[in-house]
Parts: C-alpha cells; structure tokens; sequence
C-alpha cells in the first residue's frame, strides 16, 4: 500500500505543478485581482468626486459673482445699451475687475461675464473681450444653472454657467436675464488630487496584496499537511485502492484516527466483531467492543497479538500505529477468524493421536505375528494354536477405551478414542462413566467435540498436575447421554480441584492462570488448548447459542477428587 501510494505521489510530482502550489498561483491570481478592481473602483469614485467637487466649486463661484451687485447693475447697464463697448473699455472696466479678482482668489482657470447676447464683457485673455463665448450659453441666458466638463479656448475644464439677474431700478424688468457667468477650473487641478488619492490607494493595495499572499502561503501550508503532501489524482487512486482492499479481504479492518475517533470499519470487522452496527465515527474509547481489543491501541502496546472471544468466533487482533515522515496519523487494528483453525487443529490433533495409536499397535500386532511364526518354526503348532486362541478371545489391538459400544456415533468413539491414547501416552487412564450412553448419531460433531474437547484436554491436564487416587491411578472420567434432541456431558478428573477460583471467572475471555499459578496446582487446567484462555468462554458460547450451557458442577478438593464440569448442547443429535 506505501508503495502504490509512493508510487502515485511521484506521478502526481512529474506531472507538473502541485496541486498546493496551483491553488496557491490561482489564490494569488484571485488576490490580485480583487486588489486592482477594488484599487480601480476606488481611484474611479475618487476621480468622480474631485471632478464633483470641481463642478460644486465652478457653481458657487459662479453664483457668487452673479450674485455680486456691481456686476449685476453693469451688466445690466451694458445690457440696455444698443451695442457692446469696444475691448479696450471692457478690459478697464469694473466687471472685468471683479472676475480677475475672483479668479485670482479660488484659483480659477477662468471667470467669464458675458451680456444677454453672449458677448463676453469679462475673460482672462483680453484680447477676445467683446467676442461670444465658445461654449453655448443658451440654459444660463434662460434662466437656468448647469455644470460642464468641455474644452473652450483656455483648455480642458470642469465649469459651470450661471444666470445674471436684473437688479431692481435698472432698465430692465427686475430680476430678467441680462447675462451669464461661466467659471471653471482646470481639469489638471482635478488630476493633481487624483494623485494624492492614488498614492493612498496604491499603499493600501500593497498591503492587501501582501496579506492576501502571506494567507495563500498558509493555506498552501495547511492544505498541504492535510493531504500528506498528495495530489487530488493521488488521493482519489487511494480511495479507490482502500475500498478495493477494504471490501475485498476476509480480515476486519478498523480505522483509528489521531483524535481517536473510529475512522474505517470495513465489512469483514462488522461481521467478525459488531455484526450489523456500525461504529464509524464513535469515540474509540467508548467503542462497543471488547476491552482486549482497545488495550492494544495503547501506547505501549504497539506490535502486540492476542486473541479473543467475539460471539461464537475466536478472534486474533493485532494493531500498529500509522506513521508517516514524522506525523503520527492514528491506529489500524487488523482482525482474524481463528474458530474454523482451532477446530481444525482439534481434529488434526485427533487424528494425528490415532495415527500414532495404529502406528504403536501395527508394531505390537507384527510382533505377535512373529511369535506365531516363531512356534510354527520350531514345530510347536499346539502352542501356535493356543496363542492364536488367546488372540481372538481378547483381540488383537489394546483399545485403550473401554466399553466404546456405548456411544452410538462413530465420530464420537473415534474422538474419544483418540483422547483416550493421549491421556494414556500422558499417564491417565480416560473412562466412560456408568450412565453414559448414546443412541443417535450426532448432528454437529464439529461443535460436540469443540466443546468435550477443551473440557477433556483440562481434566487431562489437571489429572497430570494433580494427585494420585487410592488405587495410584490418574484418571478423567466422561458421561456422555443424549436425550431426545439434547446431549448431557459430565467430565470429572483425580486432579486438585479449582481452589479459591470464582466459578464464573473460570469462563471470562481471556482469563488463565498459567502464568500465576504453581506447578502441580489444579488451576493449571484452566488454560484452554491453545493457551490464552479462550477455551472454556468458547466452549460455554458454543452451548449456549441454541439453548444449552456449560457451568461448573464441583469445585474438587486438594488431594482429589477434582473439579466436574458440566455440559448441555440442545439440538447435536439426530434420529
């Protein structure tokens, strides 16, 4: 898996630019674009406010000298006569005094006095006093005020035209149009404030941009500690590989992320540990499943094996930590079905038991054929006869199960057969007690011999490391009755009995006292077949999951008899 996903990581590298550094190039290209539209936006209603201003101060100029009374009564004056006074009297006269003074006092480009007929009767170039305006007069000579931007004779400008009205007493009618007045101020003027705007502007997209950059490297940052330093493409290969994998091996699979939290949970581990709930999400710690399997993401535990019982199946878990450069990124807990190979190996070991049995007899009965051709040899035919006759009367073969007829299933007097060599081999004599018999074969040897099994391998167990009876015997005794649909099992041994154990400690998962207890102490027969103390939890499960049960009939006593344990499997035996 770390070699596809290197492997994907180069491609994504070859391909061109990362995925971080494009997204942090179009951030910054995003960035920079708001700056300048927002830059332009402001410059432009900077520039539409000066030039806003501009006209505000051309129509109070312009009012203030049309307001101004000389002007109006010379105006007026001017206006009344049948023709316009030449040039030269214009320039000495008083309203082009008054415009020279206003212009020179705001700043002015130009004040302009013109009569009712456009005429101009005041201008900042002498030499065109008596012409008419460049710019049409007509909204002013009506009555009315206006603002313009245009270019007259003294350039590009922002103004504004004003009416000049009668004063009273003049020859015309009070408060009639006799002239106008045109103000207006360079459009340089309105540049010049533009710039001290944009050099404010400028600065301030300097610090947009800056910070916009330093926020887009930091997110590249993030984005990229996030992904692990992966592409989109990568990561979309790996998502397709995990579920690949995930959904298609028989091992479960759990998923722990660094904040604890149940991140995966394929197919396999809901069937093998959850059945149909799914955890995805749930805190680890309060995850529903067996306190074995969340001590192994412990941070001690790292590398550590162990099995367990889940429901009817004995399970192996081992977890490691997800590790990647130096960034610890959580826990996968990986999860085996051992209960088909535990029952295998309980039948395997049955077999091999009988293999060695018919092995050690083989060579007994080819020692008894030799002594028959030995006293055929020798000319003692009688006595060939009589050892003959002694052969068939007791057998030929040493079953070391007596009175095996009693079970009426062949797998049974084979497993039991079977037991019965290896306690032998082991110093204990195995015996059928007094009510035992069977009359149908059994439904489900798999689950019976599960079940007597790990009771016979722990009174076998117990038998070694316990006492001797009064006759210095060892042994284990086994009742086995079937009712109906129901087996009845009782296993008794000579051993020392269970002590000061808890009876229901006996059937904890993952209980054994192996690695407490002495040599020689009867809790030795606590320790399952396999050795981690799943045995009997099995067992009892087993039993348990159509009616039956196994408990603990007698606790022993030192120096025997030992402990009895019980067994009823419902429904393992068939008409």
């Amino acid at each position: 898996m770390s070699t596809t996903t290197e492997r994907a990581h180069g491609a994504g590298v070859r391909r061109g630019l990362r995925f971080s550094t494009r997204i942090l190039l179009l951030q910054l290209a995003a960035v920079a674009l708001a700056v300048v539209l927002a830059a332009g936006a402001h410059l432009w209603l900077a520039y539409e406010r000066l030039w806003t201003e501009a006209e505000d101060n051309a129509l109070t100029l312009a009012r203030a000298v049309a307001a101004d009374p000389d002007v109006r009564r010379e105006v007026a004056s001017i206006a009344a006569l049948p023709g316009t006074p030449p040039p030269a009297q214009l320039a000495a006269g008083p309203i082009m005094a008054s415009a020279d003074a206003a212009r020179q006092r705001t700043g002015a480009l130009f004040v302009v006095v013109t009569d009712e007929q456009g005429l101009r009767l005041a201008h900042p170039d002498p030499a065109r006093l008596g012409e008419k305006v460049s710019t049409a007069p007509d909204v002013a000579l009506s009555g009315g005020e206006e603002t313009v931007r245009n270019t007259g004779t003294l350039g590009a400008s922002v103004g504004a035209k004003v009416p000049i009205l009668a004063p009273e007493g003049a020859a015309q009618k009070a408060g009639a149009v006799v002239g106008e007045v045109s103000t207006g101020f360079a459009r340089s003027s309105v540049v010049d404030g533009l710039g001290r705007d944009g050099l404010a502007v400028a600065g301030t997209a300097t610090l947009a941009l800056t910070a916009g950059t330093l926020a887009s490297l930091a997110l590249r940052r993030r984005l990229s500690h996030l992904t692990l330093g992966l592409e989109p493409e990568d990561i979309g290969t790996l998502v397709q590989d995990q579920e690949a994998v995930l959904r298609g091996i028989d091992e479960g699979v759990i998923g722990i992320s660094r904040d604890g939290r149940v991140s995966v949970v394929n197919d396999a581990a809901r069937r093998l540990l959850v059945g149909a709930e799914d955890i995805t999400g749930t805190d680890w710690a309060a995850a529903p499943v067996p306190e074995a399997l969340r001590a192994l993401t412990a941070t001690d535990a790292d590398g550590a094996t162990r099995e367990f019982v889940a429901g009817q199946r004995v399970l192996v878990a081992s977890a490691r930590p997800v590790v990647r450069g130096s960034q610890e990124l959580g826990w996968v807990v990986m999860l085996r079905d051992r209960t088909e190979l535990q029952r295998l190996t309980r039948q395997l070991d049955a077999v091999g038991a009988l293999t060695e049995a018919l092995r050690a007899q083989r060579h007994e009965f080819s020692n008894q054929l030799h002594t028959v051709a030995g006293l055929l040899d020798i000319g003692e035919a009688q006595q060939a006869r009589n050892y003959l006759g002694r052969l068939a009367a007791s057998g030929p073969l040493d079953y070391p199960l007596e009175q095996a007829e009693l079970l009426g299933d062949p797998s049974l007097q084979a497993f039991l057969g079977a037991k019965g060599i290896e306690a032998a081999e082991r110093g204990v004599v195995l015996r059928l007690g007094a009510e035992t018999l069977v009359r149908q074969p059994v439904g489900a040897p798999q689950d019976v011999t599960t079940v007597l099994g790990n009771l016979v391998d722990n009174a076998v167990r117990a038998a070694v490391a316990g006492s001797q009876d009064e006759n210095g015997e060892r042994w284990v005794e086994v009742e086995v009755l079937d009712d109906g649909p129901t087996l009845h099992l009782v296993v008794a041994d000579s051993g020392d009995g269970i002590g000061a154990v808890a009876p229901e400690q006996l059937f904890e998962p993952g209980y054994t006292t192996r690695a407490v207890a002495s040599a020689g102490s009867e809790s030795d027969r606590l320790e399952p077949p396999w050795g981690h103390g799943i045995g009997l939890p099995l067992a009892r499960q087993l039993a348990r999951r159509r009616g039956g049960d196994v408990w603990l009939i007698s606790p022993g006593r030192p120096g025997g008899p030992g402990a009895v344990f019980g067994a009823r499997i419902v429904g393992r035996s068939s008409a």
